[in-house]
């Protein structure tokens, strides 16, 4: 098929270099994780950091200015989001100076060697400490003039995390709307982050969402994992499918915005994971939901496929959490949202390099191919594409508008890129080639279908030899 394009192979190299180029500057979310305190044995700041680094993390979330961990971070490149915590929020929204003084101390203090990039102003401030409501946006204010003076504003963003207890009904996403208890302090927030440039810290915890819809959503819908056909759920005002939770909470989350007419601030998860022990009222808290979760997570937001309603909007997500924080009152699930104990053993195995991309290939697939039905409607093929793309957690990097392999008049050749991908993926684990009928098994390497994906075949070696994805074996 080359040949026929008469494209010799100096030329060939010089195409494939700059696919992989194009491939590997992609801009796109990332996965950190939080590290709390409420340890009884808390490793010491250097340890944690050597976890950080052999787990290949880049990014992680402080729920204070813990100076020694300020300390071990110096110089490591880690990007960093410290907090300020709820108990000193009042202070810091009283008081001008005292806001500098924070900023100074905590912050400017460490930079540049310390990779700080945001500032968590309290934590679900609205809903759990209301009385200290009227002082979040002072202290906003006050902490970015603070970072004005020291030259910082550039560098470090301000923001607060809220919950989802901050949206008055959730779904469908399309009608969600904040609570009007807080419509003013809303405004003034949303205008701040519109104002700085800043994003809307949410988090979003689907493992709540499951417990406190008694039934109503399947456990399957808050893991990630693949739906019934039958069982999918649809925003009846867009018609969009919704096959996870974590995506519908986002995009309830833009639409509350939406609602108080404010767009283009984008929403960065601050908290997302799993319990994985509970007690016995607490079913769903077990290690098997908590691996299944947090995995499909991490590859759901390294895939840069964004929510049913914001395809271009990325979420970026910090884990929850790195070590089990067992001094945090309440439930026993409460206790055990960490990946590790105390003593850097895991709960479980979790990787947060690129799952999104990792092959999982099977052998026994080798010279069989996934791919699209020429013959079913386009409609069809367009939402099967959607769904692999977003809640199959296929790679379409590459199929993307501006990448190598985007193929917009040729929905056949790109449904089966994505079709195959997921295929290749998942059938180890239960997934299937059939996509609502949209799809079949074949031994024609659907590179054939057009010369672009034939280019992309060769091209694997250079632009996705770092994921491993190789779709023509």
């Amino acid at each position: 098929m080359l040949g026929r394009n008469n494209m010799s192979p100096n030329r060939l190299e010089v195409v494939l270099m700059l696919l992989m180029l194009m491939v590997y500057n992609a801009s796109g979310a990332f996965v950190g994780i939080n590290i709390g305190t409420n340890v009884s044995d808390l490793p010491s700041a250097s340890d944690i950091v050597s976890i950080l680094k052999a787990k290949k993390i880049q990014h992680v979330r402080l729920v204070d200015s813990n100076h020694e961990m300020l300390v071990a971070l110096a110089n490591t490149g880690i990007e960093v989001m410290v907090g300020v915590p709820n108990n000193e929020l009042l202070r810091v929204g009283q008081s001008r100076p005292t806001a500098a003084d924070w900023i100074n101390k905590n912050v400017a203090a460490y930079i540049p060697a310390t990779n700080i990039t945001y500032i968590a102003v309290g934590d679900e401030i609205l809903t759990t400490v209301p009385n200290a409501a009227l002082v979040l946006v002072p202290a906003l204010q006050f902490l970015q003039s603070a970072l004005l003076a020291a030259n910082l504003n550039t560098q470090v963003k301000l923001s607060s995390p809220h919950s989802m207890d901050m949206i008055s009904k959730a779904f469908p996403p399309s009608t969600a709307t904040f609570n009007s208890t807080w419509s003013s302090i809303m405004l003034q927030y949303l205008g701040f982050l519109k104002k700085t440039g800043s994003s809307f810290m949410l988090n979003a915890q689907p493992y709540y969402g499951y417990v406190k819809g008694q039934g109503v959503f399947p456990l399957e819908y808050a893991l990630f994992r693949s739906l019934n056909p039958n069982s999918q759920i649809a925003d009846p005002n867009t018609n969009l499918f919704y096959t996870n939770m974590f995506d519908a909470m986002v995009d309830a989350t833009y639409n509350s915005m939406k609602a108080m007419n404010f767009t283009d601030i984008p929403v960065m998860v601050t908290a997302s994971g799993w319990p994985w022990h509970g007690a016995r009222k607490e079913p769903a808290a077990d290690v098997d939901n908590a691996l299944a979760y947090n995995t499909n997570l991490i590859r759901h937001v390294l895939n840069n496929s964004g929510t049913p309603s914001q395809r271009n909007n990325q979420v970026s997500t910090y884990l929850f959490e790195l070590f089990s924080e067992d001094l945090r009152s309440g439930s026993v699930s409460g206790e055990s949202w960490g990946i590790m104990f105390s003593n850097a053993s895991a709960v479980y195995s979790l990787t947060f390099e690129d799952v999104a991309t990792a092959s999982t290939d099977s052998p026994a697939l080798h010279g069989m191919f996934c791919v699209a039905n020429s013959s079913a409607p386009h409609s069809a093929l367009k939402q099967s594409l959607d769904w692999a793309c977003g809640p199959g957690s296929a790679n379409c990097s590459a199929i993307q508008p501006g990448q190598p392999c985007y193929k917009p008049d040729d929905i056949v050749a790109v449904a089966s890129y994505a079709f195959n991908d997921y295929y290749h993926r998942t059938q180890a684990s239960g997934g299937t080639c059939n996509f609502n009928s949209t799809a079949t098994i074949s031994s024609t390497d659907p590179s054939k279908l057009n010369f672009l994906l034939s280019i992309h075949v060769l091209a694997s070696r250079y632009c996705h030899s770092r994921t491993n994805y190789k779709i023509n074996q």
